[in-house]
């Protein structure tokens, strides 16, 4: 949940390295900094806020030298203060180095260095892990034996990039348990947290596994294995998303911009190949039982997926929140489907590991190639969205909910629970969405800001829908909270008589997700709910479908869609939701890309 960037190059890389955090901004906005290495010396700025502000205090673009390394905080340890930010100093000015991660025993290995007359500048856990790596050169005077040594202190997960003056041409860099990756170009080279930290630059990429360490120079670089020491061989990835697609293009901000990437997330979506579809179908037909498994947005999306398979494949599978699922009682021949955009989810990795210790088969649709729980499941489907900048997760948690439906379909296949004509209907009718979505967009993104704008001052929503609509309702609501700040629970419409109804006054607003009138079983319960919110002087919003007269007549205010096959129907209306949570934060005037407290992958517990 911090950005981690190092370069090593025959030029000046200040502003390179500066970019580069740039880029990396979204995983950790309280604080960063940059630490440059010329002619021996240290040049070491850092400070709180986003990195256009430190930039304007520090200069930190106007930075010189060869070599260097940088961060973006989110805090862990310490709080958001100046000293605690990264880079951080040892004692004796010998070493610098930028960390993500948890050293779980800190404070011990901290007693015991104060024990040894260090003075300590900061509350972090990064800056124990700097000292004891000076106290391990004033014992071995071995640059590559003290960073094993200090690392073999330490207990936790971290990836750590270190620079020091007795060797201005390398960086030292170990991954465990949080991502690495190195970048490699001609006559430089690069390592960060994500493939951000260098895609401007080089297309060229390794990905670190845990328990791996590198030296690595300008035009060298020699991976080894902490434990034994040997050399590993590593294959180098060709990245192919475009450096584009990470920039923000015109638009105000990058949340925005990815809800505009809708329909080209959905294509990408389309193009994974069939086969791999049905290796992944084919696993749940030879489990014993089966889980989906998300945190946050992706435990939305495992909920949505339920109904899907429920419906297409005749078949219930649960869904578990990540950090809950402990719980669960898996064996061999069970099968647990991971779901995580940026492949670094902590909570999500652990619950992997505890499948399969327990025996079970595990699998994943994830964003990020090489991220580690795409190199921990025995099987993944990368769904090529392309780098998703904002926080807030739209045209990702789009893509894998559209790459669900499609297994569900497959699945449904088959187990015959479809016939190879509705199958076929369904298939064309998938393929006709990207171009309905963009056509959506295009025609609604005024009305909805309308909406929006006149709405955004409500501070209490409830976010309501029947069947799939409910999961699409929550994970909507969540959407409302993270980028606004506003309270919006997302429920069941049916649930509202249960309890809720208590709540409903006119300054309580309801949005509902109506299906369209050809579910009639599932329109009719959903506006006896619009109806019993409307007779207690309730407001009204209504994401509904062209010629629903009824769900028109009983809403306030409406986003009208046209009409589309049933699957995509939810899928539709979570855009619009996701654009009206847009809408509303820009009206209040908040962090959009970057919401407070927040950041876009969660990689500590």
């Amino acid at each position: 949940m911090c950005g981690i960037s190092g370069i090593v190059h025959s030029e000046n890389v200040g502003r390179n390295l500066f970019n580069s955090i740039r880029n990396l901004e979204y995983r950790g906005y309280d604080s960063c900094g940059m630490a440059m290495l010329s002619k021996g010396e240290f040049d070491i700025r850092k400070n709180i806020g986003g990195i256009d502000e430190v930039n304007a205090i520090e200069q930190l673009d106007k930075m010189n030298g060869m070599i260097g390394i940088a961060h973006t905080r989110w805090a862990t340890h310490g709080g958001v203060t100046q000293a605690n930010a990264h880079p951080h100093l040892s004692y004796k000015r010998e070493f610098v180095i930028v960390h993500n991660g948890i050293f779980s025993n800190y404070q011990e290995l901290r007693e015991q260095l104060m024990d040894q007359d260090v003075v300590f500048e900061s509350l972090t856990d990064t800056e124990v892990f700097v000292n004891l790596l000076e106290a391990s050169y004033s014992e071995s005077n071995d640059l590559e034996k003290a960073f094993l040594a200090a690392l073999k202190k330490i207990e936790g997960s971290y990836s750590i990039v270190m620079l020091s003056a007795h060797d201005p041409e390398h960086l030292y860099c170990v991954k465990k348990g949080s991502p690495l990756l190195l970048g490699l170009g001609e006559g430089c080279n690069y390592v960060g947290s994500d493939l951000n930290a260098f895609l401007e630059y080089t297309r060229q990429a390794i990905v670190l596994d845990d328990g791996e360490y590198v030296v690595l120079g300008r035009d060298d670089y020699q991976i080894r294995n902490v434990q034994t020491g040997e050399v590993t061989e590593k294959s180098v990835l060709h990245i192919d998303w475009d450096v584009e697609t990470s920039k923000k293009g015109g638009y105000s901000h990058y949340m925005l911009k990815e809800i505009f990437d809708e329909p080209q997330a959905i294509l990408q979506a389309l193009k994974i190949p069939s086969e791999q579809i049905s290796v992944l179908a084919r696993m749940f037909t030879e489990a014993s039982r089966a889980y989906f498994m998300g945190v946050g947005t992706t435990f939305y999306v495992a909920n949505i997926s339920q109904y899907y398979f429920s419906t297409l494949a005749g078949q219930y599978y649960a869904s578990v929140s990540s950090d809950e699922f402990s719980i669960v009682t898996v064996e061999p021949g069970d099968l647990v489907l991971a779901l995580s955009q940026s492949g670094e989810t902590f909570d999500t990795k652990i619950s992997l590991e505890y499948a399969k210790i327990s025996g079970a088969q595990t699998a994943a649709i994830v964003n990020v190639m090489g991220s580690a729980i795409s190199m921990m499941v025995d099987n993944v489907i990368m769904q090529g969205s392309g780098p998703e900048i904002c926080v807030v997760s739209t045209k990702a948690a789009l893509a894998q909910t559209f790459i669900m439906l499609r297994v569900a379909l497959e699945l449904g296949m088959m187990k015959g629970c479809l016939t190879q004509d509705v199958y076929q209907k369904h298939q064309e009718d998938l393929e006709l969405f990207p171009e309905l979505v963009q056509q959506i967009l295009n025609e609604q993104s005024g009305f909805v800001r309308n909406i929006a704008r006149d709405t955004s001052h409500v501070e209490h929503w409830l976010f309501l829908g029947c069947d799939i609509y409910y999961p699409v309702a929550m994970e909507s609501a969540l959407k409302m909270k993270e980028v606004t700040y506003q309270h919006a629970e997302g429920m069941p419409a049916g649930f509202l008589k249960h309890g809720t109804l208590s709540m409903v006054e006119k300054a309580l607003h309801s949005l509902f997700f109506v299906p369209p009138m050809g579910q009639k079983v599932l329109h009719d319960r959903t506006l006896i709910a619009m109806e019993q919110v409307k007779a207690r002087g309730g407001t009204v919003i209504g994401i509904i479908f062209q010629g629903d007269e009824r769900a028109l007549a009983a809403c306030d205010q409406v986003v009208e869609l046209p009409e589309m096959n049933l699957l995509c129907a939810p899928l539709a209306q979570m855009i619009m939701a996701q654009m009206f949570a847009y809408y509303a934060a820009l009206d209040l005037g908040r962090n959009i890309d970057k919401p407070r407290n927040l950041a876009k992958s969660v990689t500590v517990g």
